[in-house]
Order: C-alpha cells, then sequence, then structure tokens
C-alpha cells in the first residue's frame, strides 16, 4: 500500500461520488441523505482519511494558527506566557506554533521567517536582547500577518503591545530597599533599546530620586543580561571601599549571579547586601535566602496578548487603532530584602 496520505479524491474516487458531495457528507452539512453521509464516513475510517485542516484553512483565507516567538522557554516567564497564549487559543479553536530566539537576532529573523512560511494568522513576539531595529517585525506587517508584542518590546514599530506596569513596579522595589535601611543601591539592567529596561531603570532612578541618595556612576550597570556577567559586575563592586549594600536587577536570572557573588565575597545577605529581582522565576523561593522579586503575572501576560487578536482583531471588519494593555505586577517581599 502507498504511503502517501488519503485524499478527499481517494474517496470520491472509491465511492464513485463526486468530491464536492463528499465535502458536503464530512462537513456534515446540508442537502445529503443520512446513509450517503454514513457510506462517506465508513469509508474515511476504512482508508484511514484525515481531514486536511491546513488546506481547508487556506481555501477560507485563515490558517486559524497564531506563532509565538520567545527568548527562552525554559524560563518559567516565558513558558507562563505561553500558557496563557495556549489557554487563549484553545478557547477560540485556534492552533499554536511555538519558536525560541535564543535571544540571538539571526534565530529570531528564521524564526520569524519560518511562521511566515508558516501562514499563521498573527505573530506574537518578545523580542531578542539583540534586536536593535524593527526591520524583520516590519516583514510581518509586509506579509499581512497582524503583529502583537508582549513584554519586550521595540517603540521603532507600532503594534499592539501587552506589557507589564515595568517603571511603576521596579520603583516599589526600590522604595522597599529604600525603607529597609539599604542607602548604595546598584542597578543591573538590560539592553537600553528594549523599553521594558528603559521604565525598570526609570522606576529605580525615581525612588533613588526621591530618597535623596548618592548614585555613583558605576553602581549604574546596563546592557548585560546573563547570570554570569551579573556575577562578574557585583563581583567587582563589591572590591570597592564604598560597595553597594544592596543590589535591584531586571532579572532573577541576575539576582542568582549576583547572590553567588556576595556569598564569594564573605558577606550576608540581607543583614550586608540586600537583593531584589524580577520576574517571580521559582527557584527565587526555594533556595535560602530566599530572593525578593516581582511576579509579572506572566500568564495573564500571555493570555491577555493572545486575547488582543481574538478580542480586538479577529472580530473586527475594519481596521482597528494599535492597543495597549497592562498587567498589574505584584512585588513579592522575601528574605534577601529584609533588614
Amino acid at each position: 500500500m502507498s504511503n502517501r496520505r488519503i485524499t478527499i479524491y481517494d474517496l470520491s474516487k472509491e465511492l464513485g461520488i463526486s468530491v464536492s458531495y463528499i465535502s458536503k457528507a464530512l462537513n456534515n452539512q446540508k442537502g445529503v441523505s443520512e446513509r450517503v453521509r454514513t457510506l462517506v464516513l465508513k469509508k474515511a475510517e476504512e482508508l484511514n482519511y484525515k481531514h486536511n485542516t491546513h488546506a481547508a484553512n487556506l481555501r477560507r483565507g485563515s490558517s486559524r494558527t497564531l506563532g509565538v516567538i520567545v527568548p527562552h522557554i525554559n524560563q518559567s516567564m516565558f513558558s507562563d506566557a505561553i500558557s496563557g497564549i495556549e489557554k487563549a487559543c484553545s478557547e477560540n479553536n485556534h492552533n499554536l506554533i511555538i519558536c525560541q530566539s535564543h535571544d540571538n537576532f539571526e534565530q529570531e529573523k528564521k524564526s520569524i521567517e519560518t511562521l511566515i512560511h508558516q501562514n499563521v494568522d498573527c505573530i506574537l513576539i518578545s523580542v531578542s536582547a539583540q534586536t536593535q531595529n524593527s526591520t524583520t517585525l516590519e516583514q510581518i506587517v509586509k506579509h499581512h500577518i497582524h503583529l502583537i508584542q508582549f513584554d519586550r518590546c521595540l517603540d521603532s514599530i507600532e503594534s499592539h503591545r501587552v506589557e507589564n506596569n515595568n517603571e511603576e513596579a521596579a520603583y516599589e522595589a526600590v522604595k522597599s530597599l529604600i525603607n529597609e535601611g539599604y542607602r548604595r543601591i546598584a542597578f543591573v539592567g538590560g539592553p537600553s533599546h528594549i523599553d521594558l529596561y528603559k521604565k525598570r531603570k526609570e522606576g529605580f532612578l525615581k525612588a533613588i530620586s526621591e530618597a535623596s541618595l548618592p548614585i555613583p556612576s558605576n553602581f549604574i550597570i546596563e546592557e548585560d543580561l546573563g547570570k554570569d556577567e551579573a556575577f562578574s559586575i557585583a563581583e567587582e563592586l563589591l572590591k570597592l571601599p564604598e560597595a553597594p549594600d544592596a543590589f535591584f536587577t531586571i532579572s532573577d536570572i541576575q539576582a542568582l549571579g549576583i547572590r553567588q557573588a556576595i556569598k564569594n565575597a564573605g558577606k550576608k545577605i540581607p543583614a550586608d547586601v540586600g537583593l531584589f529581582g524580577f520576574a517571580n522565576e521559582p527557584f527565587t523561593e526555594l533556595i535560602e535566602p530566599s530572593i525578593s522579586s516581582i511576579d509579572q503575572r506572566s500568564e495573564e501576560l500571555g493570555y491577555q496578548a493572545a486575547m488582543v487578536y481574538f478580542d480586538k482583531i479577529l472580530k473586527k471588519s475594519t481596521p482597528v487603532e494599535f492597543e495597549k494593555r497592562i498587567i498589574e505586577s505584584r512585588l513579592i517581599i522575601r528574605e534577601s530584602s529584609k533588614r
């Protein structure tokens, strides 16, 4: 027996019934007798016929499929966001294709090309740390595919956006460190061309300014995202005569590296040095001392990103204005920032 896929044309040939009539029988449409419907379904089962959803969707002008690109699937912030997107897709009878960029621009570009070739209806993306312009995102729009940015967004292209209240969340976190008596607080940030990192830095600066605290220029470090880079930065800062007595970071992964540097310096958390992360990764409450962080409510973030498509785009016959949805974060105070 041939290994090729059984098609509706094979059913037509076997039964001597027109393709259009078989299609109506398979889709339970009116105008088909129960006897013929039963005959078609029985033959379809016998030949192991599977409905070609992709071809049918193409005929309808829609793939009923969304694509999502995230920097790292193995970080719970992004895996939870994907879970929220999947939930919205399931509720609306759509499929989801998942890609990850590994925070690499070229890989992100390939993922976008793959999703365009898959003819997805919409691409949801949290851009990579290396993505400094919107050239590849513009390709999505040029192919008449809807674009929704979430979490990490670029200002250089207009699109629907779903984000956290990053500036306010960072402000509240740093203020909590100040209220605990920390006075020399260092900021370990991310790529300044990405909006959420700018906002988190602005929240940090606002809290420091309100408290009239000094900000040595070497206490503000940007462009470094990884655990190892954060470790090296903290290691050097902790050697200073006037070393930081607290660190505010834009990710829990950074906080993990800084935690190790503090331990290596022979200092105690939180008595000597306070520590605050961002994203509320699961490990933050499991290690000792537990790490204070900011819960981005990432599953809700992903769900709302997908619902922008289902609520605002899919149901509208005319173009809609770009929407920006803000998901309120939660401050999670743990041992690492309590003196």
